[in-house]
């Protein structure tokens, strides 16, 4: 397989933007591109490469190789890669650890991490707790609308890290835009969502005795890592001329946030997500670019 970009599936939730179709150059007819899949294989979506037949999916069960080494013990492609753009906040939810979500939900739980690509001034995340809260308190402010009163609000600036584990209750604010690498799981639990209705003009489903279960009620304690048994990112930033290597353990994947690069008489651009397959072996890349870089 030769060295590509992939094909996203797209989501239009409600509090979409457009910056990922005017900024980051994705093609779609939908007109508010929330989600932006760039490296998927779930039943809720999955990503392509340009110029092939296959998708992820295809890949990860027909040349598991080109995957690499380290996703030999997972069923499931091990992670989603996706850019997020939140023009208005995202719900306050939770997601369950693997243990709740195989035994309840026949899914993977749901731990990710994101990168700030952009935030406007005073845009924030809302990350875990300012104090421990009881379950008590906790299910009283989710009846009173009140939850917002507790959580703790991180204002964010791009080029940051936040690494969020299964059972931290969290939301994105409005006016960020992170590129987000998390677990394969679209598994969700709503706990507030602002009184908005959806598509149907009903209010948004809450998924609050789930949510209770599985949240941690202690004070965040701020965590940094960038990769954990799923995945394993790090930020790059090209100049000039850089060598680097795929080899059989992982595949290799640039998420470019500015600028672009050339390699193997290809040129990328912000937006794009560049597949190296694992085993490719030593490829250089020319350009000028900020980007995360992915690996199993």
């Amino acid at each position: 397989m030769k060295i590509t970009k992939t094909i996203p599936a797209f989501k239009d939730y409600i509090w979409g933007g457009s910056k990922l179709k005017t900024e980051f150059n994705k093609k779609t007819d939908l007109t508010v591109v929330a989600e932006s899949w760039e490296l998927a294989a779930h039943k809720d979506g999955t990503s392509g490469f340009e110029g092939e037949s296959f998708d992820l999916a295809d890949l990860f069960e027909n040349h598991r190789e080109l995957i690499g080494t380290n996703a030999d013990k997972f069923e499931r492609f091990p992670m989603i890669i996706k850019l997020i753009d939140a023009k208005n906040n995202l719900s306050v939810q939770v997601h369950p650890s693997d243990e709740y979500a195989l035994k309840n939900e026949n899914s993977y739980g749901k731990t990710e991490m994101w990168y700030v690509v952009e935030a406007e001034p005073g845009a924030g995340l809302y990350v875990g707790f300012d104090r421990d809260v009881t379950e008590e308190e906790f299910r009283t402010l989710i009846a009173e609308n009140r939850l917002q009163e507790v959580l703790h609000f991180i204002p964010v600036k791009p080029g940051e890290w936040f690494f969020i584990e299964a059972g931290t209750v969290h939301a994105i604010g409005k006016g960020v835009l992170i590129a987000e690498v998390q677990q394969n799981s679209n598994l969700t639990y709503r706990l507030y969502d602002y009184g908005r209705v959806g598509a149907d003009g009903k209010p948004r489903e809450l998924h609050v005795e789930k949510g209770v279960k599985v949240s941690k009620l202690t004070a965040y304690t701020p965590d940094k890592r960038t990769s954990c048994e799923y995945f394993s990112c790090e930020s790059v930033a090209i100049s000039g001329e850089q060598s680097f290597v795929a080899d059989k353990t992982s595949f290799v994947a640039f998420v470019i946030m500015d600028g672009g690069f050339a390699v193997e008489g290809k040129t990328y651009q912000k937006g794009d997500t560049v597949f190296i397959p694992a085993g490719y072996g030593k490829f250089t890349v020319k350009g000028e670019a900020k980007t995360v870089l992915v690996r199993v």
